[in-house]
């Protein structure tokens, strides 16, 4: 009886299938909301890097600073994307995009601005969480 209810009938289902449905939407929101902010963000730092930097920087910082805003904008975009039309179980995915911006970009502008070089050893971890999102994908593609 519990299991006939669970997946193919009943009041439960029915109850529970909403539930499930709008926990999703409120997940799809708040992936659109991360790839948006990180897309902001993103130009608001290319325009200072650009602008309010170039002076400052020797053609390493730059590199840096213009590396991370590139990967940072792209996989916002993606992060934008997968909210909008991503399959089902885009939410660890999207959270390795988010986390991977955060390392990757994040210790790229600090290592622009600062003189704290050891931070190049979180770049890759960063790099590693993007490759795993993208591997996430592509399996999820598959097997549809």
């Amino acid at each position: 009886m519990l299991v006939r209810r669970l997946v193919g009938g009943g009041r439960a289902c029915g109850r529970h299938g909403r539930r499930i449905a709008a926990l999703v939407a409120e997940l799809k929101t708040r992936i659109i909301l991360a790839g948006a902010l990180f897309a902001g963000s993103g130009v608001a730092l290319g325009a200072f890097g650009a602008h309010a930097l170039r002076d400052l920087f020797g053609p390493q910082q730059t590199g840096w600073w213009q590396t991370a805003v590139q990967y940072q904008m792209w996989h916002a975009i993606v992060l934008f994307a997968i909210g909008l039309a991503g399959p089902p179980r885009s939410g660890v995915p999207a959270l390795l995009l988010g986390i991977g911006i955060l390392l990757f970009s994040g210790s790229l502008y600090l290592m622009a601005i600062t003189d704290l070089r050891w931070l190049g050893v979180v770049t890759p971890f960063g790099g590693t969480a993007f490759i795993a999102a993208w591997v996430m994908l592509a399996w999820q593609a598959f097997r549809r």
